[in-house]
């Protein structure tokens, strides 16, 4: 289990157009390679949309799966991100996990109902958890943030944790942004985990604002990296410490008690 360098790419979404938002991708980007793992906002290239009709893709012919395969293969490095997936009668906010020519999906499991999202959207059934260069990764989607249910972190019978760190990309707003920073906190705490959370910036369509701050916060609750606010477009570099996470375990194991 080596230790991770993380890179979260927080930018201010194009409303709806798929094609910019690829331009404005790899603009920000500019073939920064130093990272192991990147994560975008949810719902990439389009903005929190509930215009499933105009913007869903099928996975065998997805161009934003399609742009994502391409940028891991570029960056040398894995991406985590959401897109609509339409797939028989059914519509999805669907986390894709992309290493290369490797996928996993996950779909939302608490769709937005305030937003309309469960109108037009099916929730997900199961979690889904990431092997990944030794670490066990746990997909979710902004709104999944609420639920600590969801993502119960348990010790096996061989004394091993479910997951080692929770992944979240998300369009929260800022409105709300307190509640985004106390809930990520909480949810290291509780699971003796890292949290890699991705939000945007910006305005979208519907008028609504946010302002970013994406955050890396280790198992003790501590965020990694400085807070960027507002319209801040950023690159933000972190890293996960095999050794302070199971360090962590040894000297308070909580997670044995459940």
């Amino acid at each position: 289990m080596q230790d991770l360098n993380i890179g979260i790419l927080q930018f201010d979404q194009i409303w709806e157009d798929k094609q910019k938002n690829f331009s404005k991708i790899k603009h920000l980007l500019n073939n920064k390679k130093d990272y192991n793992l990147l994560l975008l906002p949810e719902m990439f290239h389009t903005g929190f949309t509930i215009d499933h009709k105009t913007h869903s893709e099928k996975i065998q012919h997805s161009e934003g799966i399609d742009f994502l395969r391409s940028l891991s293969k570029e960056l040398n490095c894995a991406i985590y991100t959401s897109l609509i997936i339409e797939e028989d009668e059914d519509v999805f906010n669907r986390g894709i996990f992309i290493d290369k020519d490797k996928i996993a999906f996950y779909d939302k499991r608490k769709c937005f109902g305030l937003g309309g999202e469960t109108d037009s959207f099916t929730p997900g059934q199961k979690e889904v958890i990431v092997d990944f260069q030794g670490w066990k990764l746990n997909l979710q989607i902004c709104y999944d943030l609420r639920f600590p249910e969801l993502i119960r972190n348990e010790l096996d019978v061989n004394g091993v944790a479910k997951y080692d760190a929770l992944l979240y990309v998300a369009n929260w707003p800022k409105k709300r942004i307190t509640h985004w920073i106390s809930l990520i906190k909480a949810r290291a705490i509780e699971n003796q985990c890292y949290v890699i959370a991705c939000n945007r910036v910006g305005t979208d369509g519907n008028d609504i604002e946010y302002n970013g701050n994406s955050l890396i916060v280790d198992p003790n609750g501590i965020i990694q990296n400085p807070l960027h606010e507002n319209n801040s477009e950023v690159i933000l570099h972190g890293n996960l410490s095999s050794h302070e996470l199971c360090d962590l375990r040894k000297k308070l194991p909580f997670l044995q008690d459940r």
